[in-house]
């Protein structure tokens, strides 16, 4: 219309353009005579990171990647909030679903059951009558018998949205893999009619939460895949069939643009992966990618820090393109969650999205020369990994060389964080010295729950079992303490150790060379505490004789605190060839009188 105002150009001609060589010479005139290259990111994944990103970035990727659209959650929804519930074993579940009635009427757009043993006892009804199947979207995790579950949820109602969880190929790795190939077609075929239901899920928050790097997580997770198209089409059941009832599962790290990479890297692979089994690339716009916080960097030492932690996750989880998110509470690992860390946990997500606004827009992330570029280099990474691994013979054949890398990889991460080279806010840096411990450190080391995998693991049992020593001295109580440390933590306990040393004795010190299979230990007693080393076998023989609690099956589990009296824990420690650590002169005072910052 004649009167409708038009737009004037926008420009700002007193701004000149700046080319790359301008940048990159005033990049060095800043730096003022320092190597450029030390500003480069060494990242984790093996390949170095620019510190500055300019359009001819783009141009080395050829075209401009497109926007990467995948499907809303939801017609209001760019991602779902969905929280974790979990079901004891043997049990009715109500008190499960009144929790999640909960969770959805504060601000859940859903729910993720987890069971810890079959579901056989579970009350599918009851879960019908408040949580209404063919509306509430629920995930559930099962371990065993998941067809059973299925066929009672489809007996209740004829629709259900959200997705099954059971992927045995990675839980139970090459154990008897074919013989859960039956009990997978069935789920899927129970649930082909079903369009809002993902009946496989493949869980690549596995490699994640061990330590995996992102490449291998997202690799690792396109091989895990790749098996399941490969072996459970037959003649009822097509490979699109097959794909159809896909989702991922990925945990999200802190490490915050490569996990927003991730799940681009992820979501263009997994086009690539379909179009290898001649599949439309339609197929791949639907893929869900459900996320959860990562168990990797939680820590129990100062544990608000995971409040922060999780904030970062969660915002690069859902920039990347998740369909589904979950927090953990930040005191999971210590306790059962309260009300109170349940509440913020869930409102993280929804203030992500009602205050912050950020699924507005589907892909922010293109078009930076960044953000492509790491894209980019992900997915390339993580497709060489993943076919290094198929011509090894794909899973399951390759589990073995999957589980050393892995193996590896978290090692690595132990060694960068007992040398401070890797920060944990809270536990190996920017730590409180005099912290107040909301759980029983005793009680937590005895329980088989505890999660021993973590990168925090070695740094943060070292300060609860020093808590407990001067703990018992005060109480004068007269029993002794062997705690499990951890495979890798004498390494780390020693080049922590070393670095307090003045420069001239670092050089001149060699550290103790240690079999690959030796355990760290600590033994406490009211009077001292000594730092220790064993086999395996030493540490089963004195859990059997001290008669452990929770040591029903030692060939599976090893007890992460022995306790007994001083006089037969300290026999017994000597007859089983225990052998204190030492560098040098330095004893276990001296070591942890360092480590502590007291001299």
């Amino acid at each position: 219309m004649a009167d409708t105002p038009r737009p004037a150009p926008v420009s700002f001609p007193e701004f000149q353009t700046v080319s790359t060589e301008a940048w990159q010479e005033r990049i060095r005139r800043d730096l003022k005579g320092a190597d450029p290259a030390a500003l480069l990111w060494h990242t984790s994944e093996g390949f170095d990171v620019q510190p500055f990103y300019h359009k001819e970035a783009l141009e080395t990727l050829g075209d401009l990647p497109s926007p990467l659209l995948p499907e809303p959650a939801a017609p209001d929804r760019a991602w779902r909030n969905v929280p974790v519930v979990r079901v004891a074993p043997q049990n009715s579940g109500h008190d499960a679903v009144d929790q999640a009635r909960i969770s959805l009427d504060r601000g859940a757009d859903g729910v993720h059951f987890i069971f810890t043993d079959d579901a056989s006892t579970f009350d599918v009804d009851y879960l019908h009558s408040f949580l209404p199947l063919e509306t509430t979207f629920i995930g559930y995790s099962v371990p065993h018998h998941p067809s059973s579950l299925l066929g009672r949820l489809l007996a209740a109602s004829n629709e259900l949205g959200g997705f099954l969880l059971t992927d045995p190929l990675t839980h139970h790795h090459n154990s008897e893999f074919a013989s859960h190939l039956s009990e997978l077609r069935t789920v899927i075929k129970l649930t082909q009619h079903l369009s809002k239901f993902k009946a496989l899920t493949v869980d690549a928050s596995f490699f994640g939460n061990r330590g995996g790097t992102n490449t291998q997580q997202i690799g690792y997770a396109l091989n895990v895949a790749a098996t399941y198209l490969q072996a459970l089409p037959n003649a009822d059941m097509s490979v699109a069939d097959v794909a159809t009832a896909m989702q991922l599962h990925l945990a999200i790290g802190t490490s915050y643009f490569l996990e927003i990479a991730k799940l681009r890297a992820v979501r263009r692979l997994w086009a690539t992966l379909l179009h290898a089994f001649d599949l439309p690339p339609s197929l791949a716009t639907t893929l869900r990618i459900h996320t959860s916080t990562s168990s990797w960097l939680q820590t129990t030492l100062d544990p608000h820090t995971n409040l922060l932690r999780f904030t970062t996750e969660a915002m690069a989880a859902v920039l990347g393109g998740a369909t589904s998110l979950t927090v953990t509470p930040f005191d999971s690992l210590y306790r059962e969650p309260s009300e109170f860390s349940e509440r913020l946990a869930r409102n993280l997500s929804i203030i992500l999205r009602e205050e912050s606004q950020l699924g507005r827009v589907l892909d922010p992330a293109a078009g930076s020369y960044y953000l492509e570029t790491l894209t980019d280099t992900l997915a390339r990474e993580a497709w060489a990994l993943f076919q290094a691994t198929e011509a090894k013979g794909g899973l399951p054949k390759a589990w073995g060389t999957v589980l050393e890398e892995l193996r590896i990889v978290s090692r690595q991460q132990f060694h960068r964080i007992a040398t401070g080279e890797q920060v944990i806010v809270g536990s190996n840096r920017f730590t409180q010295a005099e912290e107040e411990f909301e759980f029983d450190p005793k009680k937590l080391l005895r329980s088989r729950s505890f999660d021993t995998t973590r990168a925090a693991y070695p740094t943060e049992v070292l300060r609860l079992v020093t808590a407990m020593h001067f703990r018992r001295q005060l109480q004068q109580n007269q029993r002794a303490a062997v705690v499990l440390l951890g495979q890798d933590a004498n390494r780390a306990i020693l080049e922590s150790f070393l670095k307090t040393l003045p420069q001239e004795e670092q050089t001149s010190l060699p550290l103790p060379e240690l079999a690959a299979d030796t355990l760290s230990v600590l033994f406490s007693t009211p009077e001292t505490v000594t730092l220790m080393y064993a086999t395996v076998d030493q540490y089963h023989a004195l859990a059997r004789e001290v008669s452990a609690p929770d040591t029903a099956d030692l060939s599976i589990h090893l007890p992460t605190l022995l306790s007994s009296d001083v006089a037969t824990m300290q026999a017994a420690v000597e007859r089983h060839g225990f052998q204190e650590l030492s560098v040098n002169t330095y004893k276990t005072d001296d070591i942890l009188a360092r480590l502590q910052g007291k001299t």
